[in-house]
């Protein structure tokens, strides 16, 4: 997603900005160890900042466990963060993947749904191991932008409701394309995070409203502990 802060933000703090943007660069949960070695800094006082994200609802930490020893911190943006106080946008993000399309002469939906599948499955390779699978797809959808919630159906299905659509200024002229793009990732991700799942619904909302819903039966569809 794009980073903006406003001058009541937390991320007006530069260490926090950056950690947030590399949170945003990494795509995927990271321990407090690497983030620190990413800002050159002591584990400690990043820890000290991530601390004060959490509570402005920014970033999420999960326990991640190593063998036998003490679980680890990971840490993640939050499914509802607010950089700036805005609903997240993703423009740089897309602009570069339809330029990806146009160089590879795709120009239809379909195709494009083939070239989101394949980003996904990238997008799926960076959220590591340690966590639930459940976890890894969430935090793939929060890292886009789409402030992803969920919840489960009497059918033994769960939805995913997309609450934030981050690339709605272009969606709003090529729907067919952004959505099917994003269609894709999204077959993309469960393949790849739980092979077993399947991606039974995909429905379409009015871009500035928002509320597409990812429908999904098989492991991931099973309570999280």
């Amino acid at each position: 997603m794009d980073v903006t802060a406003d001058s009541n933000d937390v991320l007006v703090q530069p260490t926090r900005a950056r950690l947030f943007a590399s949170l945003n660069d990494l795509k995927r949960p990271a321990e407090t160890d690497e983030l620190a070695s990413l800002l050159d800094m002591h584990p400690n006082g990043i820890r000290n900042h991530l601390e004060r994200m959490l509570e402005a609802g920014l970033v999420t930490r999960e326990p991640r466990r190593h063998g036998r020893g003490r679980p680890r911190d990971v840490w993640a943006i939050d499914p509802e963060a607010a950089p700036g106080g805005d609903p997240p946008t993703a423009y740089s993000e897309l602009s570069g993947w339809l330029v990806e399309a146009v160089e590879r002469g795709i120009a239809n939906p379909e195709e494009i749904e083939k070239l989101g599948r394949s980003i996904g499955v990238g997008l799926a390779d960076r959220q590591g191991d340690g966590l639930a699978p459940e976890i890894r797809f969430r935090n793939a959808l929060t890292a886009m932008g789409f402030q992803p919630s969920r919840s489960h159906n009497p059918d033994k299905t769960v939805t995913y409701c997309l609450n934030n659509c981050p690339y709605r200024d272009t969606a709003r002229t090529g729907q067919p394309l952004i959505c099917g793009l994003h269609r894709g990732i999204t077959a993309g991700l469960i393949e790849s995070i739980e092979p077993e799942s399947e991606m039974i619904g995909f429905l379409i909302r009015e871009p500035d409203r928002a509320g597409c819903e990812i429908r999904i039966r098989g492991p991931l569809a099973e309570p999280v502990e």
